[in-house]
């Protein structure tokens, strides 16, 4: 299986982009974190330092004379604090190892602590501060994750108050204090890393779903408008984006059921005017002297008036201008075998269904019959079985006709006013007590399985016959 970084929904994609951007943000915040703290690690060393050397500066301040300051020097200093008296201080290094905030940081913080020991401003002239490790080398914020005790290395030169300019170069410890790099590391990262961004990905679920809710129902709404176009408007909530959104579909749906309305409207007039020169040409053919041409032309009028009728009825009767109900498709079945058998056909029905199924009446019942006239006409009788499901109803029609040899005709019967000539339907044809068909019986009953989220399709059966299989789909 091929693994997805980048996710499929917009719910997923704004997760990841949260998330990611937090942990991005925390992981540069953090660089500071390390740095800050590299600095307090140098603050006790620098402080020690400083205190030892206002110590040295009082000594050499009350000293009576060069000599008496030279052997306190001589005193004070060892290998690891090292004072030169100078005659005037230096210039700062050209290339400092540490940016001047940190320079200055330092800087500060050596003066204040001499003038508060001395009690008078000092002048100090910070040259170098930096920390190194056990190995001698320091690797900055690095250093934390495998130094357990650095040093603080000092250059600075020092005014003496009543007294010589003096260079100290020191090198102070921790107090005996050490680090635990590791720990320190994986605290940070536990309490840091792992709790924050375990509450912003929490908080990324909850209000990530939140904010794309509108655009599921917005889903749906485009969802439930192919089923039924004269469903209620879409509700206009929710942030800017999508309140114009719903605002646009809810045009969008009103436009079409306009241009829908229109079509039938169109479709009504046109079916409204042509009866009267149909009317004209029945009368005209009944003056007609030769009763076999009549007789072929009133047929061929019939037709015609079947045809502009069924028209105008697969328009209307394909739309949904109903609510939706709970229906006892059982009894609806029941009752349609009933008037079939009443006419002659032998039609039953086995199989129950469980709960009622929500869906519109009137349009379910035309899909309904329209398929059973089906496999009356091209079979003679019809037998329905029901099954149901927890999500799915199938209503399966059967016939004794003779199929559809060509598989590829199966699709193509649901084309409108395409129709099948078999030798049952040809008699039908002729039998004017049998109703024929106008090759919109499928195009219409597909299309209110569609309006109910559900599907029909044709299959031949191994033994002869058709199996009109229709799947209705449940809410929940």
């Amino acid at each position: 299986m091929k693994l997805r970084l980048w996710p499929d929904t917009l719910y997923g994609r704004l997760v990841l982009i949260l998330v990611v951007g937090m942990f991005g943000g925390q992981l540069f915040t953090s660089t500071i974190w390390f740095e800050t703290h590299d600095n307090r690690t140098l603050e006790i060393p620098a402080r020690l330092f400083a205190s030892r050397l206002a110590d040295t500066a009082r000594l050499l301040q009350h000293a009576p004379d060069d000599a008496a300051r030279h052997a306190i020097i001589e005193q004070l200093g060892d290998a690891r604090y090292r004072l030169h008296p100078i005659d005037a201080p230096a210039g700062p290094p050209a290339a400092p190892n540490r940016d001047s905030v940190a320079q200055r940081t330092v800087g500060n913080l050596l003066s204040g602590v001499i003038e508060r020991r001395l009690g008078e401003p000092v002048e100090v002239r910070l040259l170098d501060a930096h920390l190194r490790d056990e190995s001698g080398r320091h690797k900055g914020i690095f250093s934390l994750f495998d130094s357990r005790m650095p040093t603080g290395d000092f250059h600075v030169q020092l005014k003496v108050p009543n007294g010589p300019w003096l260079d100290v170069q020191a090198n102070e410890g921790q107090a005996g204090m050490q680090t635990q790099p590791w720990s320190l590391v994986f605290d940070y990262l536990v309490r840091i890393y792992f709790v924050r961004l375990t509450a912003v990905f929490l908080l990324a679920l909850v209000a990530v779903r939140f904010a794309v809710r509108p655009l599921k129902q917005l889903a749906r709404a485009a969802e439930a408008l192919g089923r039924n176009i004269y469903r209620s408007p879409l509700p206009v909530s929710g942030p800017l984006e999508v309140r114009t959104a719903a605002q646009s579909f809810n045009r969008m749906q009103e436009q079409l059921t306009e241009g829908i309305a229109a079509r039938t409207r169109f479709l009504t007039a046109v079916s409204h005017d042509l009866r009267s020169p149909l009317t004209r040409l029945r009368l005209r053919a009944e003056m007609l002297p030769d009763p076999v041409w009549r007789e072929r032309l009133r047929g061929d009028l019939d037709e015609m008036e079947a045809m502009v009728r069924a028209t105008l009825h697969a328009v209307q009767g394909a739309e949904i201008t109903e609510a939706r109900h709970d229906i006892d498709l059982g009894s609806m079945l029941e009752s349609l075998a009933e008037d079939a058998r009443e006419a002659g056909h032998p039609v039953t029905v086995d199989g129950k269904i469980a709960r009622p199924f929500p869906g519109y009446p009137r349009n379910l019942k035309r899909c309904l019959q329209n398929l059973v006239d089906n496999a009356i006409r091209y079979g003679g009788d019809a037998v329905i079985k029901i099954s149901d499901t927890r999500q799915t109803v199938t209503v399966v029609i059967s016939d004794n006709g003779p199929g559809i040899a060509d598989e590829a005709l199966l699709e193509r019967v649901f084309e409108a006013y395409f129709r099948l000539e078999t030798k049952h339907a040809e008699d039908a044809r002729q039998d004017a007590r049998q109703p024929t068909g106008t090759g919109l019986g499928l195009t219409i009953a597909r299309s209110i399985a569609a309006a109910h989220g559900g599907t029909l399709i044709l299959k031949n059966r191994q033994r002869g016959g058709l199996d009109a299989v229709l799947t209705l789909q449940r809410d929940s």
